[in-house]
């Protein structure tokens, strides 16, 4: 799998590994939050010390319960946290977490924003698809219902895989009829789904396969870990490796992940199992 990033074509192989910076004081997990200028500098300088090959922002908490804010607060937010990034680091690949057409469209055209992360596939935002088409940078497109306070009453799926396929191929023809070249589809784990759903989709994670995009596993740190393990967030880390290391298995192409260093690993381990999967030339 490659992706075009700022007429670049890149490999996808090794998988990437996805940097998450949350510039809100109200994400499921308190390690990620960075609601201050300081604080995301020294993370983001942290994170691609570590590996990160991209690094996602967002400025609005997508986790059940969490407050509501209007698009310019989600922009300030990411204005702060993204000045912050370009003063480190110029040149680094930055996804734009946020299912806002017109906050998406300013992250690109004054911040050299390269990917839309847009958790709603384009549900909450008429105008997103067109968007990301004028603005010809990376889409990910993920599998949800309804919206962050209506999502976890939307989980009756008669065969959760095939349905949310089935969802995400409707998508991509409109993506495609959009403009949008380069898709990566985003099961949505953990956004009205189950622990058990979670499971099924990650177990037959191959079958996404069949869309021709390159998959993102966003499983670090999330609730069918902690729940089935009974811990916390915070203690979860192990848990996140391992699930990590069955997305790989799986023909995750990128892995969205708190924790850089230990998915950094989990990456050159599963290589070192499959040396079939050895980076190619194109860079």
């Amino acid at each position: 799998m490659t992706i075009c990033i700022n007429g670049k074509i890149r490999s996808l192989n090794p998988a990437w590994v996805m940097g998450i910076i949350n510039a809100t004081p109200d994400s499921f997990y308190a390690g990620s939050r960075t609601p201050y200028g300081v604080d995301v500098a020294d993370r983001a300088r942290r994170l691609l010390d570590l590996g990160a090959d991209c690094l996602d922002i967002g400025g609005y908490s997508s986790r059940p319960g969490a407050d509501d804010i209007s698009a310019e607060e989600e922009y300030s937010r990411l204005a702060m946290a993204l000045e912050q990034v370009r003063r480190i680091d110029e040149s680094a690949i930055i996804s734009v977490d946020t299912f806002r057409a017109d906050v998406a469209r300013r992250c690109v055209e004054e911040w050299n924003v390269a990917i839309i992360n847009d958790i709603s596939g384009g549900t909450l935002d008429p105008d997103m698809f067109a968007t990301a088409g004028s603005l010809g940078v990376a889409y990910v497109l993920m599998h949800m219902r309804g919206n962050p306070a209506t999502m976890n009453s939307l989980t009756d799926y008669a065969d959760v895989t095939a349905e949310v396929i089935s969802d995400l191929a409707f998508k991509i023809s409109q993506l495609r009829s959009e403009g949008v070249a380069d898709i990566i589809v985003d099961p949505g784990f953990g956004f009205a789904k189950t622990v058990q759903q979670n499971f099924s989709l990650l177990r037959d994670l191959r079958e996404f396969a069949i869309l021709g995009c390159p998959i993102l596993a966003g499983l670090s740190r999330k609730s069918m870990i902690w729940r089935t393990l009974g811990l916390s967030p915070e203690e979860s880390l192990n848990g996140t490796t391992a699930l990590n290391m069955a997305a790989l298995a799986g023909g995750a192409s990128i892995l969205r992940v708190h924790d850089v260093a230990e998915a950094r690993q989990c990456v050159t381990l599963h290589n070192a199992l499959h040396p079939s999967t050895a980076p190619c030339s194109l860079t």
